[in-house]
């Protein structure tokens, strides 16, 4: 099982993102803009909803607060 890599704010920063992007999908852009705020929403909204970052995981970053 993958452990948790990223943190409640980052997050929730992902989260909006994701939406921002999706919003931005079906309403404004066009072209290989569009395609793209679609991959960006979908991933963004998938980390936050997951909890985990596969490329976080590979370069050892890790924004979920410690436990002691």
């Amino acid at each position: 099982m993958i452990s948790k890599n990223v943190g409640s704010t980052d997050r929730l920063i992902r989260g909006l993102v994701g939406i921002v992007a999706l919003i931005l999908f079906f309403t404004v852009l066009t072209g290989v803009l569009k395609w793209i705020a679609l991959i960006v929403g979908i991933m963004m909204l998938a980390t936050a909803a997951l909890g985990t970052c596969p490329p976080y995981a590979l370069l050892g970053i890790n924004t979920c607060k410690m436990k002691r």
